[in-house]
C-alpha cells in the first residue's frame, strides 16, 4: 500500500517537473523567435490571458467556489484555492492599498522557475509573465478588469516573487436589447 502512495507522490513530482521543463522550453523558443525581451514578455502575457480565459471554467467547476463579493474575497480565492489547485503553492496576500483596490501576491516558491537561471543578455525578461496573463484572463471572464504585473522576481535576485494586482473596474454584461 505504501508503494502505491509513494508512486502517486513521485508521479505528481514528475508531472510538475515536466511542466516546469516544458514551460522553460516554451520561453526559450519565444526568446529565439522574438528579437527583444519586451516582445517575449508581451507574448507570454497574451498566451497566459488566453489560458486564463479557458481555465476559469475548469476552476469554477472543480472548486465549487461561489461568486466573490469584493476584491479581498477574490484575492483569498486566488491565493488559497486557485494557486494551490494549479501550481501546488499558496502565496501570501500583502500590501493592500488603503482603497482596497490593490494587493500583492508573494510567492515564496515559484514552481515555474525551478531549474532556471536567466542569462545576462535577458535581464529584462519577465520569465513567469504567463501567470499575470492567466490572472487577467480568468478574472475578466468573471467580470473583473485587473492589472497584474511582476514587481519582484527571485530570478532577478529579489528575495521573493511578487505579483502586484490592481482592480480597474467591474465589467458590465452588455446584452443585446430584449435578451436577458
Amino acid at each position: 500500500m505504501s508503494r502505491q502512495a509513494n508512486r502517486g507522490a513521485e508521479s505528481k513530482k514528475m508531472s510538475s517537473e515536466l511542466f516546469t521543463l516544458t514551460y522553460g522550453a516554451l520561453v526559450t523558443q519565444l526568446c529565439k523567435d522574438y528579437e527583444n525581451d519586451e516582445d517575449v514578455n508581451k507574448q507570454l502575457d497574451k498566451m497566459g490571458y488566453n489560458i486564463g480565459v479557458r481555465l476559469i471554467e475548469d476552476f469554477l467547476a472543480r472548486s465549487n467556489v461561489g461568486r466573490c463579493h469584493d476584491f479581498r474575497e477574490t484575492a483569498d480565492v486566488i491565493a488559497k484555492v486557485a494557486f494551490k489547485m494549479y501550481l501546488g503553492i499558496t502565496p501570501s496576500i500583502t500590501n493592500w492599498s488603503p482603497a482596497g483596490d490593490e494587493f500583492s501576491l508573494i510567492l515564496e516558491n515559484n514552481p515555474l522557475v525551478d531549474f532556471v537561471e536567466l542569462p545576462d543578455n535577458h535581464s529584462s525578461l519577465i520569465y513567469s509573465n504567463l501567470l499575470c496573463g492567466v490572472l487577467r484572463g480568468a478574472l475578466e471572464m468573471v467580470q473583473m478588469a485587473v492589472e497584474a504585473k511582476f514587481v519582484q522576481d527571485t530570478l532577478k535576485g529579489d528575495g521573493v516573487t511578487e505579483i502586484r494586482m490592481r482592480f480597474i473596474r467591474r465589467i458590465e454584461d452588455n446584452l443585446p436589447a430584449g435578451e436577458e
